[in-house]
């Protein structure tokens, strides 16, 4: 099973409490082959009290009751110890070295541990949709940084062909290349390493 709950509404959502929205999430299938990523998750704020409850409502009835969670504290600015979410208290942990600062791990005392990639809130919808895709692939191999490194990449790429293009028009019209060095960015990009297993 894949689920995926993009929340799109045309009110703002600062007219509701974030955890009254529904999480931007995205799960592998089940059943599926273990992969180092179960899914991920795109909450619109580094406000673990705030973000979590919403979360748990969706994931507990598909996982049973999250109880722990665990983050790495380099981009999660407060660390509350408890959070109380429908029904009961996840406890919150975290872990500096040892933990992706890219990921958030869930554990339930029903059914065991899975891995979500966080994607930054300020993330942009089109790169958050491709890491929403890529994450819940239970094909892929790569961590939870080594996929922000590739969406990086892409979207370096993207802003090099669309200023190429813009370039080549300027040029076309009779006008003068201003910024060469867009071309050899783009090169580069191009013949960047992709990520490789395990990153």
């Amino acid at each position: 099973m894949t689920a995926t709950i993009l929340y799109t509404s045309a009110v703002d959502d600062r007219t509701f409490s974030l955890s009254s929205l529904p999480p931007r999430l995205s799960l592998a299938r089940a059943g599926t082959a273990p992969a180092l990523l179960d899914g991920a998750w795109w909450p619109r704020s580094r406000d673990l009290t705030a973000e979590l409850p919403a979360l748990t409502a969706v994931l507990d009835p598909l996982w049973g009751r999250i109880t722990r969670v665990t983050v790495n504290p380099t981009v999660w600015p407060v660390i509350p110890r408890k959070v109380p979410v429908q029904g009961h208290v996840v406890h919150v942990g975290w872990f500096k070295p040892e933990q992706d600062p890219n990921k958030l791990l869930l554990f339930s005392y029903a059914t065991g541990r899975w891995d979500l990639l966080v994607i930054p809130p300020q993330t942009g919808p089109a790169t958050a949709a491709w890491l929403m895709n890529a994450a819940a692939d239970p094909a892929r191999s790569i961590t939870a940084s080594g996929l922000m490194r590739e969406a990086e990449l892409f979207r370096a790429a993207a802003e090099a062909d669309w200023d190429l293009v813009r370039e080549t028009v300027w040029d076309s019209e009779g006008g003068h290349s201003a910024r060469p060095g867009y071309r050899r960015l783009r090169e580069v990009v191009a013949q960047a390493p992709r990520p490789t297993q395990g990153m």
